[in-house]
């Protein structure tokens, strides 16, 4: 079968990564990179073998070999270069946030559909062994009913210009989040508090709240201020629990059999009784996250199917973010999910 043709708009931060793991990528091909630091975009190229480099964008959409498009740039650019993208004809994979707003978000995913093209998220994420290991758990029922998700995501900087903190970290957490819950439970409505507390117009501290119908409920602790980094979720359900330390090399999943029974013919004496048995630690998946997403988005389009991540998962993520704005301006209210 023949290569993937993908053209990386991007040579940044980001798009180096996904240059490295497209060229790697057993079913894909870096046909072009585009980037207004034309020096910057040969060097990459030069380092990868990429044929071409291009600073303008529509001599890129033009190429009828270019095949999908991967957007590696700053998130107020992602809509209006998804959408000529789509609108060339193109597959496109977007980094994450989606769009800078839900209106945003849901136009691309219908322009997408109308089009019978394949539009993901970079939700890397999803695609690590710890992650698809906690999935596995969730969906097996070996957690029993999942009663909370909660997550500390905060270290010292990168202060952003264009985005707050939530904008800039929770995606990871609530693309999480959404990725290891079974299909049918989906969030209904949002509370937030935040703090700009270094006067920048962007709140750098925030706690989010995701609300649930079921006896569920998500919570997210940004924050750029920390002295430390702290990466660390705890899903715990009715049967067993789970602790994620990302910063930890050799312990970074460990499962709990531990929890709380209440013994329901003796309410009113509230006769709780704590099971207290053992932990290990699952083998994980090693393989990096980042070739096993280019991997499904080559995949999802070949076989022409909704990939793991996609554009629809991203709009969720987007439409939580702008819940939690509206809550932070409302003092903390609770905000229904439309």
């Amino acid at each position: 079968m023949q290569n993937l043709n993908v053209a990386v708009i991007g040579a940044g931060y980001w798009g180096p990564n996904l240059v490295r793991n497209f060229s790697a990528c057993q079913s894909t091909s870096v046909a072009a990179i585009c980037d207004l630091d034309l020096a910057k975009a040969q060097k990459l190229a030069d380092r990868f073998g990429s044929p071409k480099v291009t600073a303008d964008v529509q001599e890129l959409l033009a190429d009828s070999a270019i095949e999908a498009v991967a957007i590696a740039t700053p998130v107020h650019t992602h809509y209006p270069l998804a959408k000529r993208a789509l609108q060339a004809g193109k597959h496109v994979l977007v980094e994450k946030p989606l769009t800078m707003s839900s209106q945003q978000g849901q136009e691309l995913v219908d322009l997408a559909a109308s089009k019978n093209l394949r539009l993901m998220c970079d939700h890397t994420f999803c695609y690590t062994g710890p992650v698809r290991k906690i999935r596995e758990l969730v969906h097996s029922g070996e957690l029993g009913e999942v009663l909370y998700f909660d997550s500390v995501r905060v270290n010292l900087g990168l202060f952003q210009s264009d985005v707050n903190v939530l904008w800039d970290l929770a995606p990871h957490d609530l693309s999480i989040l959404d990725f290891i819950l079974p299909d049918h439970i989906k969030p209904v409505a949002v509370s937030a508090t935040g703090l700009d507390a270094m006067n920048t117009g962007f709140e750098s501290i925030a706690y989010l709240t995701v609300h649930y119908d079921d006896s569920l409920i998500g919570h997210v602790h940004a924050n750029w201020l920390s002295p430390v980094k702290v990466r660390m979720t705890l899903v715990g359900g009715t049967q067993k629990m789970v602790v994620w330390d990302d910063t930890s090399a050799s312990e970074r999943i460990k499962v709990y059999d531990k929890g709380v029974d209440v013994d329901e013919s003796k309410r009113e004496d509230l006769l709780v009784r704590y099971r207290h048995g053992g932990a290990h630690i699952p083998v994980l998946e090693n393989t990096e996250a980042l070739l096993l997403m280019v991997s499904e988005f080559a995949d999802a389009i070949a076989q022409g199917r909704k990939p793991l991540t996609s554009g629809e998962d991203g709009l969720l993520v987007v439409k939580i973010l702008e819940a939690a704005n509206k809550s932070i301006a409302q003092g903390g209210a609770k905000v229904d999910l439309a």
